[in-house]
Formats: structure tokens, C-alpha cells, sequence
């Protein structure tokens, strides 16, 4: 959770590196959330017959759609590619399977010019990730 968390407080941040586990936590929980709204909100908006509650489900996913785009571009930097390389799952088909291998690469070992290895033994960082 606090992964997700901190892909939330760099909002709109896309510049550095983030690692495959901050990436796929950040997925993980967001997909949760989205099934979460969903269900509840086609719950609750079953009984109340109103489409506010339509209109409701759809902020969570708009809210959260820059951050997203923020880690993917984040971690596309960690593995040394351009952020432009998110637009390669526009083309059909094998677009999206491009992208899905370059988003679980490793990350380059060294630095590159988007920063240092977010894995770097010295980060101080990571330490304090899930343990608050």
C-alpha cells in the first residue's frame, strides 16, 4: 500500500526512475480499487437508481490516470528508454506485448540519464518504503 501510496504523492512527477515493484504494486492496488468501485458503486447504485452514482465510479480512474502514466513512464526510464515508449501500446496487438516485456525488464544497473538505479544498495529511500 505505501508503494501505491507514494506514486500518488508524485503525482505528476515523471521524471527519474521507479522500479518493477513500485510499478507493479501501484498496478496491483489500483486494479484493486477499480473492482472495488465497481462492485460497490454498482451496489449501491442498483438500489438508488440514479445515475450519479455512474458518473461517481468514473472519478476514481480519472483521478488516477496521471499518476499512472507518471510510474509507467517512470519505469520505462528505469529500463533506459524514452517515455515516448508508453505510445507503443498503441499499435494493435503487438503493441500492448511490447510494452508489457519492456515494463517487467530489469532496470539498467547503472546510471543513466534519468537518474541513479532506484536499486542502488546506498538509496535511502527503499529502506523506509513499507515500513511506516
Amino acid at each position: 500500500m505505501n508503494w501505491y501510496l507514494k506514486v500518488l504523492k508524485q503525482y505528476a512527477d515523471f521524471s527519474g526512475r521507479a522500479r518493477r515493484k513500485e510499478y507493479w504494486m501501484f498496478t496491483l492496488f489500483h486494479v484493486i480499487f477499480t473492482y472495488a468501485f465497481m462492485f460497490l458503486f454498482a451496489l449501491i447504485g442498483g438500489a438508488l437508481d440514479t445515475p450519479l452514482m455512474l458518473l461517481l465510479m468514473y472519478v476514481y480512474p480519472l483521478a488516477v490516470f496521471i499518476p499512472a502514466l507518471a510510474v509507467a513512464v517512470r519505469r520505462l526510464h528505469d529500463t533506459g528508454k524514452s517515455g515516448v515508449y508508453i505510445l507503443v501500446g498503441l499499435i494493435p496487438i503487438a503493441g500492448p506485448i511490447w510494452l508489457l516485456v519492456l515494463l517487467c525488464m530489469e532496470g539498467e544497473y547503472k546510471t543513466n540519464q534519468w537518474g541513479k538505479n532506484p536499486k542502488d544498495i546506498n538509496s535511502v529511500e527503499i529502506d523506509f518504503i513499507g515500513k511506516e
